[in-house]
């Protein structure tokens, strides 16, 4: 991806935003204009990793699936990439309808903040989706934002800080213990004990 980006004066169409194929960067399209962003941050990729970890057999236990960096559909020429969908989906198609997502999963990073916090939840809501989770990074803590649909908007549903673990009933029952989510990597092997003896 390089110049075709700057040299497209027309509207994207979504065969154009398909024929790009794989990006370093996330590249959404809405309304027939790209949204490019940076690669995630590596403690953004543990983040995701730990919920896929947390959520999978959840999910699955539901009859649910758990996708990552779906393009999820909203509507025509409306093509997002959350960091993860739960989905009621059986098959193996390159993309995820609004309809079928049951939970939409961003994990903010200082990159991506303002369409996180503002610009994607309207779009979710907008296109019917009924829960979203908003993973917050303030000053290396974690904070999670479950929100739920009411009418054309989400209104806040529960907040989990460090300590404390978010549980729900829907969309599927699942728990997220905001500890195991934000614990400290583990030493690299090789690494040097540094600790006191």
């Amino acid at each position: 991806m390089g110049m075709e980006l700057l040299d497209h004066p027309e509207p994207w169409t979504e065969g154009e935003y398909f024929a790009l194929g794989e990006t370093l960067s996330r590249v959404e399209l809405v309304d027939g204009s790209l949204w490019v962003s940076p690669s995630p941050t590596k403690r953004h990729q543990r983040i995701v990793k730990r919920l896929i970890k947390l959520l999978d057999d959840l999910a699955e236990n539901a009859g649910l699936v758990l996708v990552q960096d779906a393009n999820l559909r909203l509507a025509s020429g409306r093509i997002l990439e959350p960091d993860l969908v739960i989905a009621d989906t059986d098959d193996d198609d390159l993309m995820v309808e609004a309809s079928e997502a049951k939970l939409v999963i961003e994990v903010v990073s200082p990159s991506n903040a303002g369409t996180d916090r503002l610009l994607k939840p309207q779009l979710y809501a907008a296109a019917g989706i009924g829960w979203y989770l908003r993973v917050e990074q303030p000053e290396g803590s974690l904070e999670l934002h479950l929100q739920k649909l009411a009418g054309d908007h989400y209104v806040p549903f529960a907040v989990a800080t460090p300590g404390q673990i978010l549980t729900a009933e829907e969309p599927f029952p699942f728990q997220i213990d905001v500890a195991a989510l934000s614990a400290a990597r583990r030493k690299p092997r090789g690494a040097p004990d540094t600790s006191a003896h």
